[in-house]
């Protein structure tokens, strides 16, 4: 019988159905919170929502733990990657509140759209003043969605209705996809140019923290309205209160905050700001339905199954022989994202001469890996197929066979926006991740750090000028690989331990000898 530990309010529903599977439940008490670290000694699994925060000490203290289950959407109070060392599964609900996040998105919208807030607050202190709250009307104008998934076309679809227009920027969202929803597919800047009301539905990754930036807070167009039910961090909540206390915009509304709760309350406090304190998800119905998905992943996972919302490593192909094999797929997909610098439309993934085992769980490794730099930790293996189809993105896995001395490969080739990246890689020694071929060029490096890629014409003094003008702007060199090919070209991949800045980036691209260049953090998140 296993013991499970709920850490947090857990809606009763879900706790009727762990009971019945015969689980022995520990709640902790307000009282207890301070004996965590005691209290999880013993337990099979521990459920938390946001107030908990499972840290590897945490982690660690609980010996017999095999599974954690996050009640909700975000494991950001999960150190996931802590979890995985230790072999523990991390799980979450991750749809059990999309409707009402989507539902929250339109009500804040409509509030802010209307000064329902300020309205009602108005009548409470007695008074009665129509002309002060002259709100705007939804039909007719154009709404922009940041980040068209799940959420975002939900609440697309329910705009529609309100007879708005739709501009959806995602770059992982195919433009026939696009078509197919009926929503315009635009740049992120077009986007913000256009729009009349602006909503978030992306997750924060190191791509997206501050993307509504100062420069696109103050492009947005006069009395433009900004909704925020997604996370924290995505806007420059500095810019947007000195835009706010300028006129410039017509107003915010937030479900989510850089800090929670808001230390700064400026933003929550200002006239032009409808706040509410990350209720989302705080529905009866989403609560129950929580409740239920939380523990029909925790009794799988106990049970030996795979669970459909595993957010970290679901299961094991071959032990730990496979392992390696994932981690190489997925660093060569994400270095082909990143290097593509756009959406992707199709994914081959050639595998050379590797047991039946591994194909499959080192497709999904890849593709993992070619989503996780826009969708972050929204991406795990269970749910990258379906991810990849619902932004129109083909997968196409083939098997070859190869001489017996050829290492076993893999070979990624992804293409969109009239480009495409090639990239294989290998495991050598013990394990270690190497890429073996780079866009016909035969040379060898480590898919990891900050990388700068650069093809070049194969001419004398390249390499000492670029380490030169990196020097100069106090980038160090860690290490270099280089490579030519018949026609006069030159590929150089240099490994830094330093940032590179984009003013320097752009002197580096713009050297005579250069003729593309690019330069990726594999390690940014």
């Amino acid at each position: 019988m296993p013991k499970i530990l709920i850490a947090d309010a857990l809606d009763p529903y879900g706790l009727d159905l762990l009971a019945k599977a015969g689980a022995e439940i520990r709640i902790v008490g307000s009282e207890e919170r301070g004996r965590l670290l005691e209290l999880i000694a013993d337990v099979d699994a521990l459920v938390v929502r946001s107030a908990t925060k499972v840290t590897a000490e945490l982690l660690r203290a609980g010996k017999q733990l095999k599974v954690v289950g996050r009640a909700g959407v975000g494991v950001d109070n999960v150190d996931v990657p802590a979890a995985t060392e230790l072999g523990i599964l991390v799980v979450n609900a991750p749809t059990a509140n999309l409707t009402s996040a989507t539902e929250h998105s339109l009500a804040l919208l409509l509030a802010l759209a209307r000064q329902i807030p300020a309205a009602d607050a108005s009548m409470k202190r007695g008074e009665w003043d129509r002309k002060t709250f002259l709100g705007v009307e939804l039909e007719g104008k154009t709404l922009g969605v940041v980040g068209f998934g799940r959420i975002g076309q939900r609440v697309a679809e329910r705009a529609k209705a309100f007879g708005m227009e739709i501009l959806a920027s995602d770059p992982f969202l195919d433009a026939g996809v696009a078509r197919r929803l009926g929503v315009e597919l635009v740049s992120m800047d077009e986007l913000i140019s256009r729009a009349d009301a602006l909503t978030l539905h992306t997750p924060l990754t190191a791509e997206t923290k501050n993307v509504i930036s100062r420069e696109r807070i103050f492009a947005m167009k006069p009395g433009a309205l900004l909704v925020n039910c997604a996370r924290g961090g995505l806007i420059d909540e500095d810019a947007l209160l000195e835009a706010l206390n300028a006129g410039r915009i017509g107003g915010a509304a937030f479900d989510v905050y850089v800090e929670e709760p808001p230390k700064d309350r400026r933003l929550a406090e200002h006239p032009r700001v409808v706040a509410t304190p990350h209720i989302g998800a705080q529905t009866r119905e989403a609560q129950e339905r929580i409740s239920e998905e939380t523990a029909h992943m925790l009794l799988a996972a106990l049970g030996g199954e795979m669970p459909a919302a595993a957010v970290n490593l679901p299961f094991r192909p071959t032990g730990a022989r496979g392992e390696p094999y994932l981690k190489l797929g997925e660093r060569l997909g994400r270095l082909a994202s990143l290097l593509l610098g756009g959406a992707p439309q199709r994914l081959d993934v050639e595998l050379w001469n590797l047991e039946e085992a591994l194909r499959h769980p080192l497709a999904i490794a890849v593709l993992k890996g070619v989503l996780a730099p826009a969708l972050g930790d929204g991406v795990n293996y269970v749910n990258a197929e379906r991810l990849a189809e619902s932004r129109g993105v083909e997968v196409v896995r083939t098997t070859r066979t190869a001489p017996a001395d050829d290492p076993h490969r893999v070979s990624v080739r992804l293409s969109g926006g009239g480009k495409s990246v090639e990239v294989d890689g290998a495991l050598f020694g013990d394990g270690e991740a190497r890429v073996v071929r780079f866009g016909g060029y035969r040379l060898e490096f480590r898919p990891e750090g900050k990388l700068l890629v650069l093809e070049n014409r194969d001419v004398p003094g390249v390499v000492g000028k670029l380490g030169t003008l990196l020097g100069a702007a106090g980038v160090n060199i860690a290490d270099i690989h280089l490579s030519r090919r018949d026609g006069g070209e030159a590929l150089a991949v240099l490994r830094l331990d330093q940032a590179v800045e984009p003013a320097t980036f752009e002197q580096l691209a713009a050297q005579p000898e250069v003729l593309r260049a690019k330069y990726v953090d594999l390690e940014a998140r």
